[in-house]
């Protein structure tokens, strides 16, 4: 990506908020279409709960959201990062595939407690009901939300 380091500008992160993250794959490839690398994915969210206590998620085959409340003394930046890490070192131990896996940085939205967080999950996890991938998110195997 060109211009990642313009994602970074004005971030700020806030220990005890909640932020909706988006992670892109490698050139937009659907590295997660195939269900073992999905599932790193899931696993390295759960990994990362002493940083992140995740509220939502939805993995999509190129891309990820993630509806998350920083724990306190965490660092956004580093948290996403670990993430990253830990996802491409589970596939890696997977696949004889040595690619990138994401790319570099991601957009962040911080949002308040006090906003509607149920409805920002529906909206997150109905991703690949939008996207036209399945009628239905009963349908679909990689979302998560703490309210649904």
């Amino acid at each position: 990506m060109a211009h990642s380091h313009r994602l970074r500008i004005g971030r700020y992160s806030a220990p005890e908020q909640v932020y909706l993250i988006t992670a892109v794959c490698w050139q937009r490839s659907s590295i997660f279409a195939e269900f073992s690398s999905a599932r790193a994915v899931v696993h390295a969210l759960r990994d990362v709960e002493p940083s992140a206590a995740t509220l939502c998620f939805v993995v999509m085959p190129d891309h990820l959201h993630w509806l998350m409340a920083l724990q306190p003394e965490a660092d956004l930046s580093a948290t996403v990062r670990l993430m990253k890490v830990l996802t491409t070192r589970r596939i890696r131990l997977h696949e004889d595939d040595t690619r990138p896996v994401w790319q570099r940085g991601f957009h962040d939205r911080q949002l308040r407690w006090e906003d509607d967080l149920a409805a920002m999950a529906r909206y997150v996890v109905a991703n690949p009901v939008r996207a036209g991938l399945v009628r239905s998110v009963r349908e679909y195997s990689f979302w998560d939300a703490v309210w649904l």
